[in-house]
């Protein structure tokens, strides 16, 4: 991605060369191999919350911050087993981390001088790089998918933490978990029906519904609520608009209340934002959870805190997940399946990047695992 903001996705990304030194202490040169299309990469496209390269201070900014890569050279002086020449590796998008290893910046996006996957080769700290586990049960592209799982798991467990809180020992299978559409919420679905939960999502597509109903999951037709999102500020004076909105509502609320026992949404997985932050909360169950790590339509929210007081819902955000525990969900990952189900990706060329861009903006890919290919396995 470079220079100023000329149109649409597509048009922001320009192939060309770029250069980068000799690998300092501690750095690894790599071959990415496949990398996952993620929100932060369509974000960073619209300049939108920011403008990554007035942020970086930078003209030029390779994106891409997960996926997997081939290791081809390990600075001597810090050879790191987890690093070793030839290995695959996932990319941890991890810029800058607080003292608890959370992260603050994500590399390849508002971190400086950070070099994504978005490049026949790139440079990075090998303490990002974590690799593949051996003689995997799994693909690789379910392996480039593992961005939005790594995220879900945070997530959910902050989630289902708190909402233990206050619901100490009731049994899950009497409670609802629902999810505005997106792979993470997926993930975080999944997660949730081992743990005995009843779960639910949307789905704007024939394809996503049938998918979600083969894997357990209750597909809510999101086209049976036409109006559901707040009128844009064209429409706030069209008093028929308010009305669609309101038949939407009163038919998604009923929904609900049959999926729930009339009791509302347990935890409520929302990373769109401010279209729909008022249905979920409408939705939500005393004592229930919205569960947020991403703001795909808008960031700035508003609640009557009173009402939101006397019914006891928190709010969970969190983002991206903590460095440490990396390893040990991706050992879950392989040992439980909990994974991008196997023909779920959908992949471009290389060469097709700007018409993924264009397409994942547009609502044009039926995979909740959009990716590209940048180097042959």
């Amino acid at each position: 991605m470079a220079g100023p903001h000329v149109g649409g996705p597509g048009a922001a990304l320009r192939r060309d060369q770029f250069a980068f030194g000799p690998l300092e202490e501690g750095e690894a040169l790599v071959e990415p191999i496949l990398g996952a299309w993620e929100a932060n990469v369509d974000h960073a496209l619209a300049r939108s919350p920011i403008d990554v390269c007035s942020s970086r201070g930078e003209n030029t900014v390779v994106l891409g911050n997960t996926g997997v890569v081939r290791v081809l050279k390990v600075n001597a002086e810090s050879r790191d087993v987890r690093a070793r020449e030839g290995a695959l590796c996932l990319l941890l998008p991890f810029g800058r981390t607080d003292r608890f290893g959370y992260a603050e910046l994500a590399y390849a996006y508002d971190e400086p001088g950070t070099i994504g996957l978005l490049a026949k080769q790139s440079k990075m700290d090998v303490r990002l790089l974590l690799p593949v586990p051996e003689d995997t049960a799994y693909s690789l592209p379910q392996w480039a998918a593992y961005g939005r799982y790594f995220t879900a798991w945070d997530n959910w467990h902050k989630a289902y933490g708190c909402w233990r809180t206050q619901v100490a020992d009731d049994d899950p299978a009497n409670h609802l978990v629902f999810g505005w559409g997106g792979g993470v919420a997926f993930a975080e679905l999944m997660l949730a029906k081992r743990a005995g939960f009843r779960v639910a999502m949307t789905a704007g597509s024939d394809e996503r519904i049938a998918f979600l109903r083969e894997n357990g999951i209750t597909a809510v037709d999101r086209r049976r609520f036409p109006a559901l999102s707040l009128p844009t500020r064209e429409e706030r004076t069209d008093r028929d608009r308010h009305q669609q909105r309101r038949t939407s509502l009163a038919a998604f609320r009923d929904l609900v209340n049959e999926l729930s026992d009339g009791y509302g949404v347990a935890i409520f997985v929302d990373n769109i934002g401010e279209p729909l932050y008022d249905v979920t909360l409408g939705a939500l169950a005393r004592e229930g959870v919205v569960a947020t790590c991403g703001w795909k339509a808008g960031m700035r929210l508003s609640h009557l805190r009173g009402a939101e007081c006397i019914k006891r819902h928190l709010l969970v955000n969190t983002h991206v997940w903590r460095l440490p525990d990396s390893p040990g969900i991706r050992d879950f990952q392989e040992a439980e399946g909990w994974i991008a189900p196997k023909g779920s990706t959908v992949i471009y060329d290389f060469d097709r990047v700007p018409e993924l861009a264009d397409d994942y903006t547009n609502g044009r890919i039926g995979s909740y695992f959009p990716m590209y290919r940048v180097n042959p396995l």
